[in-house]
């Protein structure tokens, strides 16, 4: 999501006449777009934003003037720190406000060291404002979904994107059309709690996820569908049903159980035990045997014991995770878990980390081992690091890198394996 958001206040600031630039020093308007998840990605705003200030100052000895602006999670989580610790930033917006990047800035021009920050949650969607989204490649990513109505104790989501807020169908189908239009081959639909979604058709009846990848799924030039990431709660059996029905959605599927302990998941206030979420495992296996399973775990959430974290090594072992995500229990302030008493110490917490990720590790290592000698469809999305050489992604998220032609991307190969590492894959076309 945040890739997206990028992406569309980049296409903002297009409409306005600014054009793109690697270079910080030639940039005329810095933006920070900010996550809230972890603290480590919260820190590491403020120091970006000092180096900033660096440039900017440079920048105004050689008579250029320049505008510091933050957006998304953290502004929305910590407006005062950022106006406290970086008094020198222009303009700040929450990620339900970025669509007002134009006004603040005609505001800012009018009114010499005027700072705006914005963080409050508009009655409108932002989606409404937003200018046409233009293809980033055969890969582009589609928001349908944004917010969350669970309250995970560890999470901020519901505090800084808001409640579950669904996209009409027909928008969705309209700009999955423009596009496709323009070069998507493979769409990738976004939301904090994507599966949830109830967006209205045009007769004002309430729709959910299944029907829309139905629908989306009867668009010509659609090659691949993907959605992220889901709540294991909302796998509903027709959503699961069309991993069997629907040729064009990927056999991979990001399903976060975060902890293997009962315990622990209800501490987290998850709505689903250990055995809900492996019974969902089984009967996404039953509708197709050849899915590949990702999740997101965290380790050291206050009260962890050896017992509860066994109880989490034991589900990566029954499911085989052919990739994932896992990171050490993280205080986001103001959420519930951030209070609870037993927090556990960090060396502790590093310990479980590492014996979780060589676990994990193991297991995609041995799916990308399995996958040498096999062929399979590659979308190739970029050029690799040496001449003559495309990287591109399986149906399965892998990262792969072939000796081909440019000529060859943004196109789906047939691909032979023919090496692998626990990160990437080697190939070459048949």
């Amino acid at each position: 999501m945040n890739v997206y958001d990028s992406q569309r206040i980049a296409g903002i600031l297009q409409t306005l006449g600014f054009e793109e630039t690697s270079s910080q020093t030639q940039a005329d308007i810095v933006i920070f777009n900010t996550c809230h998840i972890r603290e480590k990605a919260a820190e590491k705003v403020f120091s970006d934003l000092g180096r900033a200030l660096l440039i900017k100052n440079e920048r105004l000895e050689q008579g250029k003037d320049t505008i510091i602006g933050v957006c998304g999670c953290v502004v929305q989580a910590e407006d005062e720190q950022i106006a406290k610790r970086a008094p020198f930033v222009d303009f700040a917006t929450g990620p339900l406000t970025y669509h007002r990047i134009p006004e603040i800035l005609a505001k800012i021009s009018r009114k010499k060291g005027t700072s705006v920050i914005d963080t409050e949650f508009p009655a409108e969607s932002k989606f409404d404002f937003l200018p046409q989204n233009d293809s980033q490649g055969a890969c582009s990513y589609l928001a349908i979904q944004e917010g969350c109505n669970n309250f995970c104790t560890y999470c901020v989501v519901p505090y800084t994107r808001g409640v579950e807020y669904s996209r009409p169908v027909a928008e969705v189908i309209n700009e999955a059309k423009q596009l496709i239009s323009s070069g998507t081959l493979e769409l990738n639909l976004l939301g904090q709690n994507v599966n949830s979604y109830h967006g209205e058709d045009e007769h004002g009846k309430e729709r959910n996820l299944s029907y829309l990848l139905q629908r989306l799924a009867e668009l010509d030039g659609l090659k691949r569908l993907r959605y992220t990431t889901s709540y294991p709660a909302d796998m509903t059996d027709d959503l699961i049903a069309c991993h069997k029905k629907i040729p064009q959605l990927m056999p991979y599927l990001h399903l976060p159980i975060q902890s293997g302990s009962n315990t622990i998941l209800k501490a987290m206030n998850r709505r689903h035990s250990k055995d809900d979420y492996l019974r969902i495992i089984d009967k996404l296996k039953q509708a197709n045997p050849q899915i590949g399973m990702s999740s997101d775990f965290i380790v050291g959430f206050p009260g962890e014991t050896e017992k509860d974290f066994q109880d989490t090594l034991d589900v990566v072992k029954y499911v085989g995770y052919i990739q994932a995500f896992s990171f050490k229990y993280s205080k986001r302030p103001g959420t519930p878990a951030a209070v609870m008493p037993h927090q556990i110490e960090e060396k502790v917490k590093k310990e479980r980390l590492q014996i979780l990720q060589d676990l994990l590790f193991s297991y995609q290592d041995k799916f990308n081992q399995s996958c040498v000698g096999k062929v399979m469809p590659v979308l190739f999305e970029s050029k690799g690091r040496h001449s003559g050489q495309l990287i591109g992604r399986t149906p399965y998220m892998q990262n792969l890198h072939a000796p081909l032609s440019k000529d060859n991307l943004n196109k789906i190969i047939e691909i032979k394996i023919t090496e692998a590492t626990t990160n990437s894959l080697s190939g070459e076309a048949i």
